[in-house]
């Protein structure tokens, strides 16, 4: 066995199951209730983290390094959804000189 298979049978899988579930909860959460742009960015991005850490954790259980590439791509379209998400909330702060989502609404036609 190598030392990635044996770091990871030394924690059940079921505390990976957990701690992604926890962490996912907290950026659901934060993406419902906050009213903050970057806020609800930050969120989305601890969701999509959750998501890497159980693929990462299933694929070294499994033995199979798909879900490890998986995880690449997820990064991929994560650093993606920065640039083009702060892009965006740069331009509605030059427009409205706030990031609160409600104000948003002054946008509409």
């Amino acid at each position: 066995m190598d030392n990635i298979t044996q770091n990871l049978q030394g924690v059940p899988l079921n505390h990976y199951i957990w701690l992604s579930a926890i962490i996912f909860s907290i950026g659901v959460i934060g993406v419902l209730t906050r009213r903050n742009a970057i806020v609800i960015f930050m969120s989305v991005e601890l969701m999509l983290n959750a998501v890497n850490l159980l693929l990462a954790a299933f694929s070294v259980h499994n033995n199979d390094p798909s879900g490890q590439v998986f995880v690449f791509f997820i990064m991929v379209l994560a650093a993606a959804e920065v640039a083009v998400g702060l892009s965006i909330i740069v331009m509605i702060y030059r427009n409205t000189q706030s990031t609160d989502i409600n104000v948003l609404n002054r946008l509409k036609w």
